[in-house]
């Protein structure tokens, strides 16, 4: 039966902080339950990244952490039976540890609620994958136990203490400027939680987003947490828009852009501020382009361009006084966070482009500009061997006989052409033998250089 109300006492904090988590489920599939890896993950055991292990521990020892107790820090049920103090009797709000099949070691552990005649009701964690109320045999229960007045809870550790990243900061900005749950049936958005609209909730999981499965999405969406929203914002939106390559400032401010005009509309608009090729695809030269000037500028003339990207939508007159309003405390946030996190290096400078002028020549000198090709030996021009035998074959006829030579232009022709044939491979084998000496007598060595390109 019920206890009776004479027996009750006030609740004590910690059930008040399991209440509050009551009705939270594993998710299905590949997909995992953030809040639920964050009990573990609270209490030092960093290593938990899934909602598989078993967490009704974890459970009970975040929900005493969160309300100032000292837990046992393990994820064995069972640790709890030399924790605290013992109790003879039911007292709302004890911390119930009982066996589990035959194996001694196994335990499941929650916070006692009531009692029927055979069963315990239990608030607790992982109770059929969820944080719910279910009955346990009493003869099942090993013990109850309340927490130790005379022990101070302990201080985290120095390891256990996790420092705040620059994503962490520009996350909670935005969650701040997008708030809860809206279904507005002018935003194009659709219905959107935390800043994540429902398809993109969709997608995420990898779920097929139809008229059977809306209405079960749409009840996910809107049960999402600020732990359950970090990991979709990091994904999609903070390691795409290559904010953390940015200066601080301009880092928080581009982020935010990315999250509400989509990562290629926020770097076309970077971009723009940047005056660079606007391609919607930030590399080397945007980066660059980011750390020329001052942050605090850059910032400012961002906005402006955001502002003006705002005013051109056809929905400006329905939400441009938040837009604005948004991208004025945006403006602040960047400036305000920059103060507390450093730039992160910026990229080397772009090499000067290198003329074919220059390319496979020894002189190296930025200064001078050497022809690949040397000048050739007229004895190696057909051309001019050609200009010769012409020349030959109309004069020596018509003045040899003057001498007594008799000559006609057929021979000229047959003698200059195996003359230039000779003299062409005279020039081949010294022109050979001077590359190669001049090669042995080369003070500095022939080197290979880009051919028009950008490095």
């Amino acid at each position: 039966m019920p206890i009776p109300q004479t027996e009750q006492r006030p609740q004590p904090p910690w059930l008040t902080h399991a209440w509050s988590e009551l009705g939270l489920h594993e998710r299905t599939g590949p997909a995992n339950e953030a809040r639920i890896v964050a009990y573990a993950r609270s209490l030092g055991h960093t290593d938990v990244t899934d909602d598989e292990v078993p967490w009704c521990a974890a459970f009970v020892g975040a929900m005493l952490e969160r309300a100032g107790e000292t837990s046992t820090r393990s994820l064995r049920a069972r640790s709890y039976l030399e924790w605290g103090l013992a109790l003879e009797a039911f007292q709302l709000g004890a911390i119930a540890i009982f066996s589990r099949g035959d194996d001694p070691a196994a335990g499941h552990v929650g916070f006692l609620i009531g009692e029927t005649a055979a069963s315990y009701l239990i608030l607790g964690g992982n109770q059929s994958d969820s944080v719910s109320v279910t009955a346990f045999p009493k003869e099942k229960l090993l013990d109850l136990r309340q927490p130790d007045p005379h022990i101070a809870p302990q201080p985290k550790t120095k390891s256990e203490t996790v420092n705040p990243t620059l994503f962490d900061a520009a996350v909670a900005h935005v969650l701040k400027m997008e708030g809860g749950f809206t279904d507005d049936p002018q935003d194009p958005g659709g219905p959107t939680n935390l800043g994540i609209t429902l398809s993109e909730f969709a997608q995420y999981n990898r779920k097929t987003l139809s008229p059977t499965t809306r209405l079960a999405l749409l009840q996910q969406l809107k049960d999402l947490t600020l732990a359950d929203v970090q990991p979709i914002y990091k994904q999609n939106y903070w390691q795409p828009s290559h904010a953390a390559a940015l200066p601080t400032a301009l880092a928080v401010f581009h982020f935010d852009c990315a999250v509400n005009h989509g990562v290629t509309g926020a770097a076309r608009l970077l971009q723009s501020t940047l005056g660079v090729d606007v391609d919607g695809d930030i590399g080397p030269i945007t980066l660059r382009a980011a750390f020329a000037e001052p942050s605090a500028e850059l910032v400012e003339r961002y906005a402006e361009v955001r502002r003006a990207r705002y005013r051109s939508l056809p929905h400006f007159p329905r939400f441009g006084r938040g837009w604005l309003n948004r991208t004025n405390a945006t403006v602040s946030a960047a400036n305000s966070i920059s103060a507390h996190f450093p730039d992160p290096p910026a990229p080397p400078p772009v090499r000067t482009r290198i003329s074919k002028e220059n390319t496979m020549t020894e002189n190296t000198s930025p200064d001078t500009t050497t022809s690949t090709t040397a000048p050739k030996w007229w004895g190696q021009s057909l051309t001019i061997w050609g200009v010769i035998v012409t020349t030959l074959s109309t004069v020596v006829p018509a003045i040899g006989p003057l001498f007594g030579l008799d000559v006609t232009a057929e021979m000229i022709r047959q003698i200059g052409g195996q003359l230039a044939h000779l003299i062409e491979a005279l020039g081949g084998v010294i022109g050979i033998i001077l590359t190669v000496v001049g090669r042995m007598r080369a003070a500095q060595p022939l080197m290979r250089r880009p051919f028009q390109l950008w490095i």
